[in-house]
């Protein structure tokens, strides 16, 4: 079986900008968003805390996150264990 049938919710792939919090993890994701007017591809960043259990991410590392029920009061998002 992969990922997708394993989880509910969208799959994000990002960066790990900061692992200081226990058992969280602050995710960069960025995209590239066309510009309606202009046509020009914007990038467009947004942070997301996930949850990591154990801290096993490191600054840097490139992770997918997989939106889950609300676990705190700003994270909505876990860790997909790696394979």
């Amino acid at each position: 079986m992969n990922n997708k049938q394993l989880t509910k919710g969208k799959v994000i792939s990002g960066t790990v900008i900061s692992n200081k919090m226990k058992d969280t993890v602050v995710v960069l994701v960025e995209r590239y968003q066309k510009h309606p007017k202009y046509q020009k591809f914007i990038k467009r960043s947004k942070k997301f805390k996930a949850h990591d259990a154990g801290n096993t991410a490191n600054v840097g590392d490139k992770v997918q996150i997989v939106e889950t029920k609300p676990i705190s009061k700003d994270k909505h998002f876990k860790l997909v264990p790696r394979t």
